[in-house]
């Protein structure tokens, strides 16, 4: 691991949970880090600058770089933290609901990528690094959309490593499982809700429920967050967690059928 040198982070969504954890973290480490929220006059942690930002909004995340820069006059690792849940059955949601969980996990991540890229090629280097999850690589019945957004930042984000390299910046993914934050107790409810999916939402909220008190603290994403930013060769993949680490391999390397009948057994699914 080598440690910062006046290097600038931005993470987004930093007001709480992984975002907060990461940018406490990065700010541990000597980084100069500027944490973002939605909404103005929100307290970060210490050490950290928080700006406000909104990654729907093209104005403002160029308003945040723009601000970032003539602070530090530069940017080397960006954290595109910010982001929303979903729950419900597919056919649950509107188009609508869907194009703005969309907007928020994966073009809100090419907003502010295509935002710090000008600066990282000009300083020759720097470090993307998306917050994925486990459902990036893994089915999640009522979750779909959610599954959806994170399946296309890591085909995006592998994408991109490809096409960056060249000018010296990495992106990598960090891929947490089940974390305690407020994350899905934040996350949105469908809008067409149907009386045939009540049973559904109820066990997935209780088996939220069941698993959050046991799962991995923010702190565990934000070190990986860490050592992907500081990586000497940095990878594309970090899985965050023992779980996540065991869901990815058996994602790879279990026979289909069998990973099939795990998932429908931990979802308590009929057979």
């Amino acid at each position: 691991m080598t440690l910062p040198a006046g290097k600038t982070a931005i993470v987004t969504g930093a007001s709480m949970g992984i975002g907060r954890a990461t940018a406490e973290a990065l700010a541990g480490k000597g980084f100069t880090v500027f944490g973002t929220s939605r909404r103005a006059g929100v307290a970060g942690p210490q050490q950290v600058s928080m700006l406000t930002c909104d990654v729907t909004d093209d104005e403002s995340v160029k308003t945040l770089v723009s601000t970032v820069l003539s602070r530090t006059g530069r940017i080397d690792v960006l954290v595109n933290n910010a982001g929303l849940g979903l729950q419900g059955g597919a056919e649950e949601s509107s188009i609508g609901q869907v194009q703005s969980l969309f907007d928020v996990n994966l073009f809100g991540v090419i907003r502010a990528t295509n935002a710090v890229l000008p600066s990282m090629r000009r300083h020759g280097g720097g470090r993307i690094i998306n917050i994925s999850s486990v459902l990036g690589l893994i089915p999640a019945p009522y979750s779909a959309y959610y599954a959806a957004t994170k399946h296309a930042l890591e085909g995006y984000s592998e994408s991109l490593d490809h096409e960056l390299r060249g000018f010296n910046i990495r992106v990598s993914l960090v891929e947490p499982a089940y974390t305690r934050s407020v994350f899905d107790q934040n996350a949105l409810e469908a809008d067409s809700t149907l009386r045939e999916y009540d049973q559904a939402r109820a066990d997935v909220r209780a088996l939220l429920a069941e698993v959050m008190p046991t799962s991995d603290p923010p702190e565990v994403v934000a070190e990986t967050v860490l050592l992907a930013a500081t990586d000497r060769r940095p990878r594309r993949r970090y899985a965050a967690g023992k779980v996540a680490r065991q869901i990815s391999v058996l994602r790879r390397f279990a026979p289909v059928d069998t990973f099939d009948k795990s998932l429908r057994k931990q979802m308590r699914l009929p057979a």
